[in-house]
């Protein structure tokens, strides 16, 4: 009996993602390995068209912003002086703060453009607001582990918490 992709099933990817225009984005140089059932391992589009499928399975999912990364959201971009960060400044430096709409939460900022004296730091996922083309074939099914299930993701050897 094959195993096939179900609940509770550890699954291997060799993936490759691209953008509309069938430019490169991810070539896949690592597989992925997640723990298939709703544990949040893969976007939930991939998860359920995965759902059923045998190794050697192939597969093409188009991922809209909401599916993926999200739309991008202006109010996530800040413009602050670059006399508050260290003399090395450079465009793609990323940073964790604390954001500036007084909820408290941190963002991870990045660096995308210095000018006049200003650092413009957006807190938006690279790929947010990007529809995603997400191809992959399933490489290995092999069931979970009771840990891996009671912990929620994948363990590998000398994993530790």
């Amino acid at each position: 009996m094959s195993t096939l992709v179900a609940k509770d099933t550890v699954v291997t990817l060799n993936y490759m993602v691209k953008d509309p225009d069938g430019q490169l984005i991810d070539d896949g140089s690592t597989p992925i390995e997640y723990l298939h059932g709703g544990y949040d391992g893969i976007f939930p589009k991939i998860e359920e068209a995965l759902e059923g499928k045998a190794v050697g399975a192939t597969l093409k999912v188009r991922l809209q912003p909401d599916e993926a990364f999200g739309e991008y959201d202006a109010e996530l971009v800040e413009v602050e002086s670059v006399d508050k960060f260290p003399a090395n400044l450079q465009v793609g430096m990323q940073f964790e703060g604390a954001s500036s709409d007084g909820s408290g939460e941190t963002n991870i900022y990045r660096v995308t453009d210095i000018e006049d004296g200003k650092a413009v730091l957006d807190a938006n996922h690279p790929l947010a607001g990007v529809v995603l083309d997400f191809e992959c074939t399933v490489a290995a099914i092999r069931a979970a582990s009771a840990e891996e299930v009671g912990h929620g993701h994948v363990h590998h050897p000398g994993h530790s918490h």
